[in-house]
């Protein structure tokens, strides 16, 4: 009996030992992930897409890199440690990245000759007690064609592709990019990329909600955003594929209705509404996070066509939208003469002649969007003498000059773009990108640099000639780093330059998941780095009073700016038309000015002196000498009739027999000052005792 009971009793505890611990433990996923690794030498970053993690009470990673590992970090985990060349990164369903938990997480070294990263595994322990927020809320499918409905529960703006049509085009004057009235406006913004990684969307949003992003991106004054996107991703929207967009779900169910493309027309609404444009930039042609590494436009699977039909597609999608005022045609083109294949620009019909492609597609966007910025990056070489080495040549240290990936516009000054006429030129960007060392050490870093240093050794030959020689704007599509040592040493000078000269730019990056820079905000994608954004802020358009400067004329730029429409500008003179040789003295023409606001490039309005010849400098000429002629006559009249007033009264006075009567002082005095007046106006000098101190 007593054995039987035991028996009893035994089996219970065994069958509640397995329902409350055993069967849990069976019944979670095993925790997993996928990952793709982007590493360049002094560092390296692997990106994982984990799954599986929902009710575990803690992650474990461990991931592999090749080379000497000096130190780790990332975001979505807790910690980082290094163990040899490998780093475990841990996060726990109860800290601050449990949002991690099957989202897009990452893990970013530094150290020397990190070339390779892996996954090693995922694993899972403990139990949490609740289920991920972004598993249990993810109740959005993907649609098969664009809805209009607007699902959010607070009031968002229209999503459409035509936004507020058409008064915030731009274009150029000279070096100088100017809005619709000849009014020079400043390009200062950032960059956000996750359009060209396979996110699909921003990268981050699996942490933050896009829509308060986008505004404090305004609110804190930055009037332009440089969007990366892959040229793949813009054919499959062409096709009608919506490749799923990857972001907190339960962060953003205002999303939740809505595939990739329509949440990309939402974007954009959403600069709209915070005064903010966009550049479009094709940083990859393939979706690949280290697609950039890849030196042209067209791979195996990717032609110069598609390449070029993707840009065609959105230039005709969002051509009444100003919200997009550019396109960045491809980011970075590059590679050695040694190494194959490689960008080169000359005047060749070659497939990786990088002119000939600018030019193609440039055009391809006019045609459907002929009011369009078309911004042209450079490439990595040019020849040291053209004539001799046409880009024949494979040796890179002796026959070519070697920059950054996508700076190196040398060969502007002798293979200029041509979109063929005068006005498709006048929409003509050129852009350089620039890094300091902690990027790569590049020569110029390596014995000590100055301000001086790097202007004649890393900018002026390579791109800056080009604004400094008034042949078209110069637009830096990014520059940032870490600021620490060296790296801060370049970047101030590097602020410096862009201050000095008003260069347009938009900083890299906001990210905070950018392994050889850092972002503006920190692992959470919600809280800013302010002393990065301080120092970047320096370089953003702002008025005397510290507002910040949009780019569209109706719409504030934040909470914190105002409209283009707002900000007045300064009107320059024109430039008059060179005279025929001996038929006009050089001296008689005036020279023209040219007024600034301090160091917030004040806006300055070029008219077209297309009319202006000699005929019309005679007569502005002969007008103002009639003006001076006529002062100095009226005044000579006034004394004279003065005078007159004075003498009669002296003269009826003797006639009638009375007393003289003696000259009132003060009237003296008056008539002595329109005496004097009158020697001014004739002489334009002034008696010893009455010069003005300067």
């Amino acid at each position: 009996m007593h054995r039987k009971i035991g028996q009893k009793i035994l089996l219970l505890f065994i069958s509640f030992v397995f329902v409350f611990t055993i069967l849990p433990m069976t019944s979670m996923a095993a925790p997993s992930g996928t990952a793709t690794q982007n590493c360049w030498g002094s560092g390296g970053q692997l990106e994982i897409q984990l799954s599986g993690c929902s009710g575990y009470k803690n992650i474990t990673v461990v991931a592999e890199f090749s080379g000497k590992l000096d130190s780790a970090t990332g975001w979505g985990f807790d910690s980082y440690a290094i163990s040899g060349n490998q780093v475990t990164a841990k996060c726990s369903s109860t800290g601050q990245n449990s949002w991690g938990f099957d989202n897009k997480v990452g893990i970013q070294v530094t150290g020397s000759d990190v070339k390779s990263a892996k996954l090693i595994s995922v694993s899972g322990d403990g139990e949490s007690g609740k289920v991920n927020e972004t598993q249990a809320t993810a109740t959005a499918t993907e649609s098969t064609k664009p809805s209009s409905t607007e699902t959010a529960q607070n009031p968002d703006p229209a999503r459409n592709t035509k936004g507020v049509e058409g008064d915030d085009w731009l274009t150029t004057e000279g070096s100088h990019i100017v809005d619709k009235d000849g009014k020079e406006v400043w390009l200062t913004g950032c960059n956000w990329f996750g359009y060209n990684t396979g996110t699909n969307l921003f990268d981050g949003v699996w942490n933050c909600n896009l829509k308060d992003s986008l505004k404090s991106i305004a609110d804190r004054g930055f009037n332009v955003l440089r969007v990366p996107m892959s040229s793949e991703l813009l054919l499959q929207w062409k096709k009608g594929e919506y490749p799923r967009a990857n972001y907190n779900n339960a962060y953003n169910t205002e999303l939740n209705s809505m595939n990739s493309l329509e949440i990309f027309d939402y974007v954009l609404a959403l600069c709209e509404q915070n005064g903010m444009k966009v550049i479009i930039d094709i940083h990859t042609v393939k979706t690949d996070a280290s697609g950039h590494n890849h030196p042209v436009w067209y791979r195996d699977d990717m032609t110069v066509d598609d390449f070029v039909a993707s840009l065609s597609w959105l230039a005709e999608r969002y051509k009444n939208n100003d919200t997009i005022i550019g396109y960045d045609l491809k980011n970075e083109p590059h590679g050695k003469a040694a190494e194959d294949p490689h960008a080169i620009w000359n005047n060749s019909s070659d497939p990786n002649n990088w002119k000939k492609v600018a030019e193609r597609a440039g055009n391809a966007v006019l045609d459907k969007n002929p009011h369009a910025l078309i911004i042209i990056e450079g490439i990595q070489i040019y020849p040291k003498d053209i004539k001799t080495n046409n880009f024949v040549s494979k040796d890179d240290d002796n026959d070519y000059y070697n920059t950054w990936w996508g700076a190196n516009l040398m060969a502007v000054k002798d293979y200029p773009i041509d979109f063929g006429s005068a006005e498709r030129n006048k929409q003509i960007v050129y852009s350089p990108h620039d890094y300091g060392p902690r990027v790569y050490e590049q020569p110029w870093f390596k014995s000590g640099f100055t301000y001086e240093s790097l202007y004649k050794d890393a900018w002026h030959d390579f791109w800056l000639y080009i604004a400094e020689d008034d042949i078209a704007p110069i637009f830096v599509g990014e520059w940032g780093g870490f600021m620490e040592g060296d790296n801060l040493k370049w970047m101030e000078y590097f602020r410096q330059l862009i201050a000095e000269k008003h260069l347009h730019h938009t900083f890299w990056c906001f990210n905070a998941n950018s392994g050889d820079t850092g972002g503006l905000v920190k692992d959470d994608f919600k809280t800013w780095d302010e002393e990065k954004y301080n120092f970047v802020k320096a370089v953003l358009w702002q008025t005397d009073e510290g507002k910040f400067i949009g780019l569209d004329h109706a719409v504030p730029l934040g909470v914190n700016g105002i409209a283009l429409g707002e900000y007045d500008g300064v009107i320059i003179t024109p430039a008059p038309v060179k005279p025929k040789p001996n038929t006009w003295s050089e001296d008689s023409i005036e020279e023209p000015t040219e007024e600034t606001i301090g160091a917030t490039c004040g806006g300055v309005v070029y008219e077209d002196d297309s009319n202006s010849d000699l005929a019309s400098l005679m007569i502005r000429k002969a007008s103002t000498v009639l003006v001076v002629v006529v002062i100095i006559a009226v005044v000579l009249i006034g004394g004279i009739v003065a005078l007159m007033i004075i003498l009669k009264k002296r003269f009826d006075a003797r006639k009638a027999g009375e007393q003289v009567v003696p000259l009132d002082p003060n009237e003296l005095e008056a008539a002595n000052i329109v005496t004097n007046e009158a020697n001014v106006a004739e002489t334009g000098t002034k008696p010893d005792d009455a010069q003005e101190e300067n």
